[in-house]
């Protein structure tokens, strides 16, 4: 199913293990040297500078930094030292989702705001050379290495109009994704279970749709968290949906890995990129991660918006 990932470290030194410490400095180390450019091609997208913006949301569930990396980015970067910090790490790959949900409130809390988002995930950081499990070897065999960066914003333009957020958790599933904390570092557990919730989320995703007055099966695009092969399988199955509607989160997933919270952003772009948005098209961005959780929203194509989401 994939055909590659992009990894932040030459092959024959991501399979050693130097010890957490070595790994978090190479996290710490990678991360400025990598994120200020991304972060100056998002804002060129969206016309504006590092003193436009008010917020920062930086996402990670792979390297730990405290302070968060947003403190080195205003003292490096010129964003104002008012910039609201909002550091996201232990939702995994439903943070790409949440990052957008909590834009999304901020912008409607403060009009006239633009708000950043920084997903830097290096999830092969983590990788266990003594773990055999079989969520291991799952994991070992989907995840990979990315950073993206996007704007949400108040001003008129292109973009992904936000128009209806929604989270939520199914009961009982806390231990089903998750992290052991050790001596050597972060050790990924995956209950067997996972690739079956989608069954649940489904009329989830269906019940939010319903509330905004769409349909969940005539949306036009869907921008999904590429968690895995059956993962988008099953969703396209509840949703009553076909599996060419999932082709971006899929070629996300074939040429990039599982890049946890940077997926959605990574197939916004793809899909971007191919100009496949049509004026008042509708969709539904989703990301699912541990807890387990889903956060979600429904959005709308625009030329001249009021909340604007771009890549």
């Amino acid at each position: 199913m994939l055909k590659k990932r992009h990894i932040i470290q030459p092959i024959e030194l991501a399979t050693l293990h130097p010890g957490f410490g070595y790994r978090n400095a190479v996290f710490e180390y990678q991360s400025k040297r990598l994120v200020p450019n991304v972060i100056e091609e998002a804002l060129s997208h969206a016309d504006i500078t590092a003193k436009d913006v008010s917020a920062i949301i930086y996402v990670s569930c792979s390297g730990f930094l405290m302070p968060s990396l947003t403190a080195w980015l205003v003292n490096k970067m010129g964003f104002p030292l008012h910039t609201v910090q909002i550091p996201i790490s232990q939702l995994g790959c439903a943070a790409g989702g949440a990052a957008i949900n909590r834009a999304h409130d901020f912008i409607l809390a403060h009009p006239g705001s633009n708000v950043l988002i920084v997903s830097c995930e290096f999830c092969s950081l983590s990788y266990q050379p003594t773990d055999g499990d079989i969520g291991s070897l799952l994991s070992d065999g989907l995840f990979g290495d990315a950073i993206t960066a996007s704007v949400v914003t108040s001003h008129a333009g292109n973009g992904l109009e936000l128009q209806k957020s929604g989270s939520y958790m199914i009961p009982e599933t806390d231990e089903w994704i998750r992290y052991a904390v050790k001596d050597t570092g972060f050790h990924f557990r995956l209950d067997k279970r996972v690739p079956g919730t989608m069954k649940p989320l489904a009329p989830v995703m269906t019940d939010l749709a319903s509330a905004h007055h769409w349909q969940i099966d005539k949306l036009d695009y869907y921008i999904i968290h590429a968690g895995g092969p059956r993962i988008l399988d099953d969703l396209c199955k509840y949703l009553g949906v076909q599996k060419e509607k999932f082709s971006y989160s899929r070629d996300t997933l074939v040429n990039c890995g599982n890049i946890a919270s940077s997926v959605v952003f990574e197939a916004y772009r793809r899909m971007h990129e191919d100009r496949i948005f049509k004026s008042d098209n509708r969709g539904i961005i989703a990301g699912f991660g541990p807890g387990i959780i889903a956060e979600m929203n429904l959005s709308q194509w625009r030329s001249a918006d009021i909340t604007r989401l771009t890549a």
